[in-house]
């Protein structure tokens, strides 16, 4: 697509454009054309064209508008011939065509209308249920994200072939099961928004924490469910889970860059150098939890969480930390959304505030937990609470198990240090 002799900063601008409008452009062209796959095809399009045209004329002072207007006018052009190939099949022709023409007309009319609706409209058809957690996730970088299939498998380490896949399957999967492209009402927007919230945290972690590789996190992910977030809370203002995401991703994204050393190696929480955490994006978290608290039924799970991230985020010290508050968020949490791994940090807030002997209590029957039979950090946690119960040989043992179980090589390495500083002494 590119011309061999083009300006490398004109495709720069186009790259950041593209990555800034894309969501806009698909999410108004969806909404006329009724179907996703198509939309972005419509878009793609558009960005051949800017590829072609804006290193030879010139960056248009509206590059958004000009993407629109390419995409708009090559979906006219799709729409019309589809109409003059209908006219030969007599009066279902003339029917069809006339239903063609409706149709252009709709696009011209309401192509530059707002496009905050569709936004929010694009965010639930990606992230709809009928999906596997995995396309869901593809998809929304891909069409929220502006990402492209390579960087989405960079980012998640896997093939780019599995990544194109997933996409070409989900959206053939959303045009099969004829996903309406709208926001839904009642219960139903209820849970299709859980699901939008879920699959943006499961961006974030992933950049937060991966889950594989050499790098211990992955900021750009962080950035990218960050940017969606923030749209989202300004699309559903009346939601206080939205509120609540975002205020939990902003604060922990406040951490970031204490949470790595400068060889990459991970640095816990009570080793953090705090005067490295981001107090911008502290502040824009806690003033995203107040949103939250302001409206009805705003103590949700993802609230309730950011709460706990703001006790941290508050206290000058580990020591300073109001471990009880949090061991008693972390007992509400486990009661609105009740799972193993929120009780296993409820262990370690319940170890901080009240001993390693009482963090052990509540850690002991997740051993039996199936869900948890693979999960590293359960033989970490354990770890760390027998090691500081001068049980030392079990401490190793389970720091041994958890580096075994986790993929990122980072995490493993630490995982190691702390099984070989548990050793008992030599005699």
């Amino acid at each position: 697509m590119e011309a061999p002799d083009a300006d490398p900063d004109v495709h720069r601008v186009i790259d950041a454009v593209w990555r800034i409008e894309s969501p806009r452009l698909i999410a108004g062209l969806a909404r006329i054309v009724r179907d996703v796959g198509a939309a972005e095809d419509l878009a793609q399009d558009a960005l051949v064209a800017a590829l072609e045209k804006w290193p030879r004329d010139g960056i248009p002072e509206k590059p958004g508008a000009w993407l629109m207007a390419a995409a708009k006018h090559r979906a006219i052009d799709i729409l019309r011939h589809r109409a003059v190939a209908d006219r030969k099949h007599g009066d279902l022709g003339r029917e069809i065509d006339a239903r063609r023409e409706a149709a252009v007309k709709d696009l011209e009319d309401a192509i530059d209308d707002d496009i905050g609706d569709d936004l929010l409209r694009l965010m639930f058809t990606a992230c709809h249920p009928v999906l596997s957690t995995e396309a869901r996730v593809a998809l929304t970088l891909r069409l929220l994200g502006g990402l492209s299939t390579d960087e989405i498998a960079r980012a998640f380490l896997v093939p780019e072939a599995t990544v194109a896949q997933r996409i070409v399957r989900a959206k053939k999967t959303l045009a099969e099961k004829e996903v309406p492209f709208e926001v839904p009402r009642g219960t139903e927007r209820a849970s299709r928004l859980e699901s939008v919230l879920e699959v943006l945290y499961l961006i974030f972690n992933e950049g937060y924490l991966a889950t594989g590789g050499e790098d211990l996190t992955r900021p750009g992910l962080c950035e990218d469910a960050l940017r969606l977030g923030r749209v989202l809370s300004e699309l559903a203002p009346a939601e206080p889970e939205v509120h609540g995401l975002v205020a939990l991703m902003e604060i922990q994204a406040s951490r970031l860059r204490a949470r790595v050393g400068p060889s990459g190696d991970p640095v816990l929480l009570a080793d953090q150098d705090r005067g490295l955490w981001d107090q911008l994006l502290i502040g824009r978290g806690l003033a995203a939890l107040e949103r939250a608290a302001r409206l009805p039924n705003g103590r949700g799970p993802y609230v309730l969480q950011a709460e706990i991230a703001a006790c941290h985020a508050r206290a000058s010290t580990v020591a300073a930390t109001d471990w009880p508050r949090i061991a008693s968020l972390y007992g509400e949490l486990a009661r609105v959304a009740p799972s193993p791994v929120v009780e296993l940090n409820r262990a370690v807030a319940v170890g901080m505030a009240f001993g390693p002997a009482e963090g052990l209590a509540v850690v002991e029957p997740l051993a039996a937990e199936p869900s948890l039979a693979a999960y590293h950090l359960l033989p970490a946690v354990r770890g760390d609470l027998l090691a500081k119960l001068g049980r030392r040989s079990e401490a190793r043992a389970e720091f041994e198990r958890a580096a075994a179980l986790t993929k990122n090589a980072r995490e493993r390495s630490l995982l190691l240090e702390r099984a070989a500083a548990a050793a008992p002494p030599r005699h």
